[in-house]
């Protein structure tokens, strides 16, 4: 890592530990001291263990559920290094919470991740790190600088290694599980040489879905169905379920960047006929939330590679690729 004036120092909250710890791994680093926790009313308490000032600080932490809690933590820790005069300060948001809620789709509705994205500034961000916002327009929503990682070059290596790509060879295809994530799955299909398909579907209300077609040839082949993030899993389901219904598909497999897994998610992804789900670790799975379905590939590599790009003042584009 190329160093300047001031130290480095990384650290997190409670929703992402895991993915945290392997990024300062990554870093030969270790993680800085606080202590970040609730005092007896449920107010979030932080205390800084070390010094940070003048420092490029780096606060790592998703803003999964409980969603509420883990955005005050990330908002108190950022607050309590600013007033402890950080010399810079990123958030490292590996999955935005409140992202879905980008536009007004009703009367009165409130834009929330516009909300969310001033609490950020304000609370004293001067950069943001994320990836996979489920809306890329949200970069717009801060007035600070934000690099958006992208989780396909990771899941395209991870999926090009494992045996069932290598046994299909022409006879695989990357489906978008709707005409909005065309774009995502369209850059997966390039990475991997593959055709692709679309589900076209028609969702009555919030999470139920109506599969309505299968464009695409499908017939006989096996399908890698690609979504930023799994919620409810009614999408993804739903969706494998007609490629092989509908399309004739022989196998499907799935992957996302943000295992969300909401509800019945879990429950929903081991009855279905997916054969295996590809996850990245953005949010951390407690255990009641793992399946043997599910195969975790690590964004710390990625994500260390860009915390290191941007101490040294250094591009991130290079990561896109």
């Amino acid at each position: 890592m190329i160093a300047h004036g001031n130290k480095i120092k990384l650290f997190c909250g409670n929703s992402c530990k895991k993915l945290a710890v392997a990024i300062a791994d990554k870093l030969k680093m270790e993680l800085s001291v606080a202590e970040v926790g609730k005092f007896s009313d449920g107010e979030i308490s932080v205390s800084v263990g070390e010094c940070v000032r003048g420092c490029d600080v780096f606060v790592i932490q998703s803003t999964s559920m409980p969603t509420n809690d883990n955005l005050m933590e990330l908002l108190v820790m950022i607050d309590a290094l600013k007033r402890a005069s950080a010399g810079r300060i990123t958030a490292v948001i590996p999955y935005f919470g409140y992202a879905r809620q980008d536009r007004k789709a009703r009367a009165r509705d409130p834009i929330t991740a516009k909300l969310v994205a001033d609490l950020i500034t304000t609370a004293g961000a001067d950069r943001v790190l994320t990836m996979d916002l489920h809306a890329p327009q949200i970069q717009g929503f801060f007035n600070i600088p934000v690099d958006h990682l992208l989780g396909v070059p990771i899941l395209a290596r991870a999926i090009s290694n494992e045996q069932f790509i290598k046994e299909a060879g022409d006879d695989l295809v990357v489906v978008s599980p709707d005409v909005g994530s065309v774009g995502r799955a369209r850059q997966l299909a390039t990475k991997l040489n593959k055709t692709l398909a679309i589900v076209d579907k028609r969702r009555p209300k919030a999470n139920v879905m109506e599969v309505m077609n299968i464009i695409g040839d499908v017939k006989g082949k096996r399908c890698v169905i690609l979504d930023d993030m799994i919620d409810t899993a009614g999408t993804i389901v739903q969706g494998a379920k007609a490629l092989v219904e509908v399309g004739g598909a022989s196998d499907v497999y799935a992957c996302c960047t943000h295992p969300v897994l909401s509800g019945p998610a879990v429950e929903r992804l081991n009855n279905s006929v997916l054969k295996k789900v590809f996850l990245l670790d953005t949010i951390e799975l407690p255990d009641e939330k793992k399946s043997d379905k599910f195969i975790t590939v690590s964004a710390a590599p990625i994500f260390a590679e860009a915390i290191a790009a941007i101490y040294a003042d250094l591009p991130v584009s290079k990561l896109y690729d």
